[in-house]
């Protein structure tokens, strides 16, 4: 009778009654390292759009319009360095540690200053046959 089944069963065992050696990842979170680059923030109130953080982003992952108004970032593009971030005057652009969330297709943010969004679509008024409607 062979007992090579032994040390597998053994093995076995202490795998089912202990912890998981690894983390259970969409439920327990690996907290972010200090110095940890996430993704990019802007905030666009406090923005003058003067272009600088297009010019210094060397993947050209930012652009910025002064006259439109308006600003850009390919997070596919982006590298992280963090020149926009060191370079922007007004500090309107910043870098979280928090990791940006996983990309499915390309990803491109874009902002505008003066671009008021439109007014939610009204529901349709629905009269209910009662007292004060007429039947036609």
């Amino acid at each position: 009778m062979s007992w090579s089944w032994l040390p597998i069963s053994s093995l076995v065992t202490r795998s089912a009654l202990s912890k998981p050696v690894t983390r259970l990842y969409p439920f327990e979170r690996r907290t972010p390292y200090a110095r940890t680059r996430g993704h990019i923030l802007f905030k666009v109130d406090n923005c003058n759009f003067c272009t600088i953080c297009a010019h210094k982003c060397p993947t050209d992952a930012i652009v910025a319009n002064k006259k439109d108004k308006t600003w850009a970032i390919d997070y596919s593009l982006c590298i992280l360095c963090g020149n926009c971030v060191e370079d922007c005057r007004e500090g309107c652009i910043t870098l979280s540690n928090d990791p940006h969330p996983p990309m499915l297709a390309k990803e491109i943010w874009s902002v505008r200053k003066d671009y008021e969004a439109p007014p939610p679509p009204e529901s349709p008024k629905v009269v209910l046959p009662g007292k004060d409607s007429h039947p036609s």
